[in-house]
């Protein structure tokens, strides 16, 4: 069995007002991807991802495109510990 990561993401770009939250909410489900996202003041999105390190990398990878009408400049990725403390993932607000 794979062990469990954790990855925080802090994404840079035009990534509010573009169904960045939704798509990464449903991407991380379709993996199984616990966690949580959320819109930060500063205009960057704010991304928990836990689970397999496949899918969690994945899950990274996404961050650098998100949906089409989202334009990333930058992703910065602090790998955690795994928590397990996420049973679904979420939108926060």
């Amino acid at each position: 069995m794979e062990s469990k990561v954790r990855a925080h993401a802090f994404v840079k770009g035009k990534v509010q007002g573009v169904l960045f939250r939704y798509t990464t909410r449903v991407e991380a489900n379709i993996r199984g991807v616990k966690g949580w996202v959320r819109n930060m003041k500063d205009g960057r999105v704010e991304a928990v991802f836990e689970g397999e390190k496949e899918k969690v990398d994945e899950m990274v990878e996404y961050c650098h495109y998100g949906p089409p009408a989202a334009k990333v400049s930058s992703v910065n990725v602090i790998k955690e510990e795994y928590t397990g403390e996420s049973t679904s993932f979420s939108i926060r607000r």
